[in-house]
Order: C-alpha cells, then structure tokens, then sequence
C-alpha cells in the first residue's frame, strides 16, 4: 500500500514504527512473553492475597493514556477485561538515557499498541487496583487506529457501532465491544452442556462428509461444487441425517454429530446460509421419547448457562421448565385460524390459504401449503416452548406413518419465541415405503420444487438391510444460542457471518 493511500493516522503510526526500528527496537519480537496474571484474576484476588501479586507479568493492548510529565497511568486490555497501569519514568529508565520513556512511551506508542509490562500490584489514593509498571515490552506496534475516539466516566463514545462493520470486521468489534465476547463464550458453554448431557447416555459423538454426491436429509437447495479428480459433481451437505442413520444400520445404538451444514437459500436474522446443528439418532426409540429429551436438555442448557430454567428473550420471559405444552400441527392452525384443514384435499387446502390472504404458488403440493398456513398463521404466536406433533405426511418424506391416525407422520417440531427450535421423527425404516416417498417427492421437483428431496439409491439400499426403530433430531444451534443470549439476529451468534462482497475496503468507523 502506498502512502498516498494511507490516512494521516496511518502515515503518522508508520513513521513511529520506522523510528522504533531507528532506535533498535524490535517492534514484532520473536521471543515468547510469559504472562502471569490477567486483568480479572488481579482485580478480584488482590486484596485478599496481595503477596501473590509481587511480582507479575501482564500483557494486553493499550487503550487509554494519561500522561503526566515524569509519570503516566494508562489501561491495558487483555482476553479478560481491563487494568490500569502506572508507569514512572525512573522505575523503566533508571539509567540517565531517559529515551524509553521521553520518546517511545510518549511519542511512538499509540492507543491499540499491544504491550507487556512487569511489576507489581498496589492501589491508588482514589483505590484504584494498578499495576506499578517496572518493565515495558513492546509486543506488537499497530499501523491501524483502533475505531475509537474516547472514553470518559466509563463510557465509550465514538465505538464500532455500525452493524455491517461490525459483522465484517468482528476482530474490531471484540476489541472495541469485548462484551460480545460473553455470547460466544456462552455458545461454547451451551455446545459443552449437551454434548455432556448426550455423553453421560453413551452416545457416540461421530463426523460424516460435508462433501456428497447426493444431497438430502432435508428440503432445501445445495450449493453446487466439483472434485477434480474424480471429475463429479458434489453437494455441500444440507443434512447429516442419512449418513447419521447408516450408522444405526450398522449397529451404533445412539451417534450425534455437531455439523456445518449449508442450504442455498434466502438470508435474513434467522437464517444464514452456512449455520450449525446437532443431529441425534437412537435406536428402539420413538418421538415420544424424543420430546422428553428434548425437554431435559435444553432445560440443563437453560441451568448451565443462567442458573435458571426462565431466560429474558426480548420483551418475553421464557421459560424451559418441563414438561412443555403440545398441539398437533391440525390442533395449532385450528387454534389460530378458527379453521379446522384436517380433511381438506389439496384443492380445498389452496382456496383455505387464498382465503387467508396467502400467496399459494402453483409448484406447491399439499404439504408446502400446510406449511405455508401454519408459518404466516401459527408459528410467530407460539412463543412458550411448545411441541408441535404430527404433520401431514406430504411434509415429511422421511418420518414414519402415524401409528393411529391414516394420513400423518410421527414427527414434532419444538418451536419457542416465535420460530422453530428443532425436528424430530420416528424414523421411516420400511424401504419399501421409502422409495415410494422419494419417488413422490421426485415428482414434486418435476413440477418446480427446488427443495424437493433426490432419490439416494445407497440409503435405500442401507435400511434394506434393516434400520430398527430409530428416532432422530435436529437442534439449531445458532437459533438455541439466540434464545438464550438475547439475541436479535443470527449474525450475532456467529463470529463471522455471510456477508455480501465489499464494494470498496471498509475504513475505520468514524
């Protein structure tokens, strides 16, 4: 990059870092610095064990500077938070050269610089914990102003507030806002609690190919691509479902899987093309089963993560205490429309969704329409965690007949604040009537349907040799983590989101 390029902020940091070098200073040294403490750990320990903090090594990025003549306090920002530094002109130069601190420290260190310093612990008149600075390393000198102006009584003014920016560049946004941190974080601790809640029943935690000649498990688009060598097409994976369910065939009594899956679809706050899931599958259960697992973990998720089954999402007080409430997918859009649709054939079924004032588009079957009624008039008022059971089979290719009732699927969806949370089935484990599924659902995709599921010949071939009563699932993970860190939009449960190509280089937020 050119200097004609450059700000006058950025011109004026490469000319700091040209004048460390100038004086021998090594501003991106090689050698490993040995911290031994962090922010955190020296704010709430000191002053219950100050001997243990005699002598200690903190490192972080600089981001406030008070300089006063001989004297300088300045805070410093690590993976923990913030502590306030005091650095004395004698105590770093205690030779007559005084040009660490006269010309370094108060002329070629900036705000963003990263730094370690060696000292003690004490407290201030106004009790402030500090560290007495005694040695000051340059670790890393920054040629890029951090997007902040200032900081007074706490607050911060001028931050990196712009949600695109922040998306797109969220090392900025975890510098500037290192509370958003705490959602990550808690997305790690949910992951952890169901992959312990899954372990302590043995299940077996397992990983299946992103990559696929045939794409299925779910309705949805792929993203195309294509392997060199074997001069094929393949499919990013939308499901891990089938695979998942190969392994049941081959005698794994339960296996999960925490998966990057990826559907060619439309983006907005709930849906990102690349998103994760966790998938279950165990033998000799059923949906009924399924639900109660369901209801059991999230509510240890819901304890590991806040002590407490109630979660604030929103202007809505969630609570995750079992059992949770459940209508058949007839029962809700009945309860929401007034009108029952249980025994209306597709005809009757798109002059109910004209009636409601539903754009019905031709390609749609009878199982799209359903869905199409329940999502505008249903799912958005659902808002207590709530299982919704038994859809018609058109919607579901791959979950097993109703044990009582002609026509449906023993599946459920849990769905909370508005949106679903997961799926889950009985398993289709007759071949035969699987192929019959498939076949329908091909015929679907001759009429239009981009979502409609392929035929997997080898699937078919795996059940042949018997599945036996299986009952899976499929949690979103990013959708479970939005709920629980009140999050408005999936964007800010994923440390970088799908974004659409840059125009034009983003500078700093100003």
């Amino acid at each position: 990059m050119q200097h004609s390029e450059l700000t006058e902020q950025e011109i004026i940091r490469r000319q700091s870092l040209e004048e460390l070098l100038k004086l021998g200073i090594n501003p991106y040294p090689a050698a490993r610095y040995e911290v031994s403490a962090h922010s955190s750990d020296i704010l709430n320990n000191f002053k219950n064990s100050p001997e243990n903090f005699a002598d200690i090594c903190v490192a972080g990025r600089i981001m406030t500077r008070r300089i006063m003549g001989n004297a300088s306090f300045f805070e410093i920002q690590d993976s923990q938070g913030r502590i306030q530094i005091y650095l004395k002109r004698d105590d770093i130069c205690p030779t007559e050269d005084k040009t660490l601190y006269n010309t370094v420290f108060k002329k070629l260190l900036d705000i963003g610089d990263i730094v370690g310093i060696r000292g003690f612990v004490f407290t201030t008149q106004t009790g402030e914990i500090t560290v007495h600075a005694k040695e000051l390393t340059i670790l890393c000198k920054t040629v890029r102003p951090l997007p902040i102006v200032k900081e007074k009584d706490g607050v911060v003014y001028d931050a990196f507030l712009n949600p695109e920016q922040r998306y797109r560049q969220r090392y900025l946004d975890l510098i500037v806002n290192p509370h958003i941190k705490d959602t990550f974080i808690k997305r790690t601790k949910i992951i952890n609690s169901m992959r312990e809640f899954l372990n302590e029943k043995g299940y077996l935690e397992v990983e299946t190919p992103i990559l696929q000649p045939i794409y299925g498990g779910a309705a949805a688009r792929p993203f195309v691509t294509h392997h060199n060598t074997l001069d094929q097409t393949l499919y990013l994976r939308i499901a891990n479902e089938l695979y998942l369910k190969r392994l049941i065939v081959g005698g794994f009594d339960g296996v999960y899987e925490f998966s990057k899956d990826f559907r060619n679809e439309g983006m907005d706050r709930f849906h990102n093309p690349e998103f994760t899931q966790m998938e279950l599958y165990v033998a000799y259960k059923d949906y009924f089963w399924m639900m109660e697992t369901v209801e059991a973990m999230v509510e240890k998720v819901a304890l590991d993560l806040h002590g407490t089954t109630q979660v604030k999402v929103g202007e809505n007080l969630i609570d995750f205490k079992r059992p949770w409430k459940r209508f058949t997918m007839f029962e809700a859009i009945k309860e929401f429309t007034g009108i029952d649709i249980s025994q209306q054939n597709e005809a009757q079924l798109r002059e109910t969704a004209e009636r409601l004032g539903l754009e019905i588009d031709k390609k749609m079957g009878k199982g799209k329409i359903i869905d199409e009624i329940f999502g505008e008039y249903c799912e958005k008022k659902i808002i207590q965690p709530t299982f919704i059971t038994d859809y018609p089979i058109e919607m579901t290719p791959l979950a097993k007949k109703h044990r009582s009732v002609s026509g449906l699927v023993e599946r459920f969806e849990a769905m909370c604040n508005g949106k679903e949370l997961c799926n889950a089935y009985s398993e289709l484990n007759d071949p035969i009537d699987q192929r019959e599924r498939f076949e329908e659902q091909l015929e679907l995709g001759l009429r239009g349907d981009e979502e409609a599921m392929v035929l997997d010949e080898d699937f078919l071939r795996a059940i042949e040799f018997g599945m036996p009563p299986t009952s899976g699932l499929g949690i979103g993970i990013d959708r479970l983590t939005m709920i629980m860190t009140n999050a408005p939009s999936i964007q800010d449960v994923l440390f970088f989101p799908q974004m659409k190509t840059e125009k034009k280089h983003l500078s700093e937020n100003k």
